[in-house]
């Protein structure tokens, strides 16, 4: 059976978070400190753990740091309150999966933790390096790039995101890796009403 380490110092969270996973018909392991999370991912090997961001004594960065570590192809999902770029950055660069933002909606977050199951089971095998660069994962960065090549046009970043469950901020970090790249291209789009939009679309070779 599939099982989900929740790290989070608040129980009443980690009480949502395991009715949803058990509603999925997953089991789960919990922690309230990063440090118990480490110790108990060292205990049980999970296939996916689930980290807080912001937790006394020893953070969610320091957490995935830790968990990475100890596992290059875990998928780690960070619960975060704060939608910044830079923060989605430093966790992503500390070897973070994806995000789900609080408070956590049930459909969404199942969604999310299915497609990361599936990556890491797809990838299982890989004995190859799991990371192109820092934050930049070859799963991840196949699923973002198998989307764009069924798109006739281009797509905004929330466009990407709905339709292949991963999180705004990991997104954005994968598609200004391929710009650097030069994978993909930028189209802005004026519309009629409120301010431009960046779209993206694969370079044609």
């Amino acid at each position: 059976m599939t099982t989900i380490l929740i790290i989070d110092d608040d129980a009443d969270i980690r009480y949502t978070l395991r009715e949803i996973c058990e509603l999925s018909g997953w089991q789960t392991v919990e922690a309230a400190t990063g440090r118990q999370g480490v110790a108990k991912f060292e205990q049980v090997r999970p296939d996916l753990v689930l980290v807080d961001y912001h937790m006394p004594e020893m953070d969610g960065i320091l957490t995935v740091k830790e968990l990475r570590r100890r596992s290059r192809q875990v998928p780690i999902i960070v619960l975060t309150v704060d939608e910044r770029q830079e923060i989605a950055d430093a966790f992503l660069n500390a070897g973070a999966s994806d995000f789900a933002l609080k408070p956590v909606k049930a459909p969404d977050l199942i969604s999310r933790l299915k497609v990361h199951l599936r990556l890491a089971k797809v990838y299982a095998d890989n004995e190859g390096e799991v990371y192109t660069v820092k934050g930049i994962n070859r799963a991840t960065l196949k699923l973002v790039t198998d989307y764009l090549k069924t798109c006739s046009t281009a797509v905004t970043i929330g466009e990407i995101s709905q339709n292949i469950s991963l999180a705004y901020p990991t997104v954005h970090r994968y598609l200004m890796y391929l710009l650097d790249q030069g994978e993909v291209e930028v189209e802005v789009d004026y519309g009629k009403v409120g301010r431009p939009k960046n779209k993206y679309v694969l370079r044609e070779k």
